[in-house]
């Protein structure tokens, strides 16, 4: 017999959106979380001579790290720019370092 007040469908429904919520917590937001406080950890475990790339694209060693947020990157031999440590690719850096280290 069918529930006359809708409550089995109701229920399901609750049911249903939960675990729509809880699969895009694991699919969508989690990951995205990890990759966040891992660009952060990275972010402030540079140092001096690390060979970096830039979200632009721009390769270079690291020459001195500022206190406001900056750094001096060595672009080519004699040749300084100073950007933002946020500019810094976690992914393309791994890259780059992993492709030299090889060789």
């Amino acid at each position: 017999m069918a529930d006359p007040q809708g409550k089995s469908s109701s229920s399901f429904s609750l049911i249903f959106m939960g675990l729509m919520i809880l699969v895009f917590w694991l699919f969508m937001i989690r990951p995205q979380a990890k990759k966040a406080k891992q660009q952060k950890t990275f972010i402030n475990d540079l140092k001096k001579g690390d060979k970096v790339v830039t979200i632009a694209g721009i390769h270079g060693t690291i020459n001195k790290i500022n206190e406001d947020g900056t750094l001096q990157l060595e672009v080519s031999p004699g040749s300084y720019i100073k950007i933002e440590k946020s500019t810094i690719s976690l992914e393309w850096s791994a890259a780059v370092n992993k492709v030299t280290e090889t060789k």
